[in-house]
């Protein structure tokens, strides 16, 4: 097997489990249809606000969440399963509500690493860590201090991250939920909001604490809820130009205090705390091309981090009612919140003449509030580092040995080779692929 098809899913799943009748059931559905139809060997589940956004009440349905999808017939063949589920609501310092669920067909040889031990220890056939999960050294996890969004209430954002060897090939995956837009009314003042500075420094603190910390730097994908939003400024700005601005003020309730966007005749644009309606919404939003310019927060993480071509719907906020499945809620602009990125480094362990497709899943069937992202049939080159380490002669030894981390006598040498990749005969990955990412 010369590469390994993996399908990487994130999914803001807070709306499902408060509806565990309707929306719930129509998730999992779609979600094992969708499975039935591909070809993958590895498949990767980051979920965030795992319980449901009323979590003390909805948390107990996530257990039959994960034995439905452990016991359904699509996923029979994928023997090796591990699961993290931060469900320990009562530990306010560390929960996340982040899920991350692993699946591994049984052709497939990987291992996770276990961060304590600092080496990679085999996967048992089924591995479900719920509740408190801290003391699991298998994964890492942390939830952003309050100090990172001081304007916000202290909400359940972090990061949780695990690092695979899939037939030799090294990578880390980490699930991300950054902060959210509590008030369109600020959101729109000027950007970069300061919502969207704060998710900027909880991104880059995240990934230079991975860069900096006693673990080999290796490829990894960073996939989940960015709560990235269209510069809300900006958006408003087109849509309102030669309207009449006019303030309703609440007197008892800030809250309640709106600005109206008015022609002779109509209100064309009202913006509140949670409301962002215009007249026209179904058809504004349903061309979201105009839109895209003013995606633009992932710019400040270009020379560290690569998309994949962004040809699809913003992923919130969706209409929750399952008759209105390819409606957006007017609560706020709609947004490409929930990603899939990459390091630089991960672009050269993918097959460049695989194709790759990445967009929504579900998108005319209602999956709550967040479309759920996920990218298809990624292929993993099968033991790339050591196909281009053997280019100067090592030995197959001699590179899995160093990926684990156990120095070898030319830890020199390779060191060089992973960091100058110009020095590679696969250098071409890195050219051939340039134009397939943002």
């Amino acid at each position: 097997m010369d590469s390994v098809p993996i399908l990487l899913v994130t999914a803001n799943v807070g709306s499902i489990f408060d509806d565990p009748t309707d929306l719930l059931k129509i998730w999992i559905a779609e979600f094992l249809s969708k499975i039935s139809n591909m070809d993958v060997k590895f498949i990767a589940v980051h979920c965030q606000e795992v319980g449901g956004k009323k979590y003390e009440k909805s948390m107990k349905h996530v257990d039959s969440f994960v034995k439905t999808l452990l016991n359904s017939n699509e996923l029979k063949s994928f023997n090796k399963v591990c699961v993290f589920l931060d469900e320990d609501f009562s530990s306010v310092q560390h929960f996340t509500a982040l899920g991350s669920l692993y699946f591994v067909h049984e052709t497939v040889d990987a291992s996770i690493w276990n961060f304590k031990e600092s080496k990679f220890v085999p996967l048992a056939e089924k591995q479900v860590y719920s509740g408190n999960i801290e003391a699991v050294p298998i994964k890492e996890k942390a939830k952003f201090p309050q100090h990172f969004f001081p304007e916000c209430k202290w909400s359940r954002k972090g990061y949780m991250r695990t690092r695979w060897s899939i037939f030799g090939t090294i990578f880390d995956l980490i699930n991300i939920h950054l902060f959210h837009d509590a008030s369109n009314l600020v959101a729109m003042t000027t950007y970069p909001s300061v919502y969207s500075k704060n998710r900027k420094y909880a991104l880059e603190h995240t990934l230079q604490r991975f860069h900096n910390d006693q673990y080999e730097n290796v490829p990894y994908f960073v996939f989940g809820d960015f709560n990235f939003r269209t510069d809300t400024k900006g958006v408003i700005n087109k849509l309102t130009d030669g309207l009449i601005k006019s303030r309703i003020q609440n007197t008892k309730n800030n809250d309640q205090t709106k600005l109206q966007y008015t022609n002779e005749e109509n209100v064309i644009l009202s913006i509140g705390k949670k409301e962002f309606s215009h007249s026209d919404h179904e058809n504004m939003f349903l061309d979201y091309n105009w839109l895209r310019s003013f995606d633009k927060e992932i710019d400040a993480f270009k020379d560290i981090l690569a998309e994949f071509p962004l040809v699809f719907a913003p992923s919130y906020p969706f209409e929750e009612q399952v008759s209105k499945a390819n409606s957006y809620m007017p609560t706020r602009c709609p947004a490409w919140c929930d990603r899939v990125l990459l390091s630089h480094s991960a672009k050269e362990i993918i097959k460049v003449d695989h194709p790759v497709e990445y967009g929504l899943l579900g998108p005319n069937t209602c999956m709550g509030d967040h479309k759920v992202i996920p990218v298809f049939s990624l292929a993993l080159l099968d033991c790339c580092w050591m196909a281009f380490c053997t280019i100067k002669g090592f030995q197959r030894t001699d590179c899995v040995l160093s990926r684990h981390g156990i120095k070898s006598r030319q830890q020199g040498e390779l060191t060089e080779l992973l960091i100058h990749p110009v020095n590679r005969k696969a250098h071409y990955m890195t050219t051939t692929v340039q134009n397939k990412f943002r």
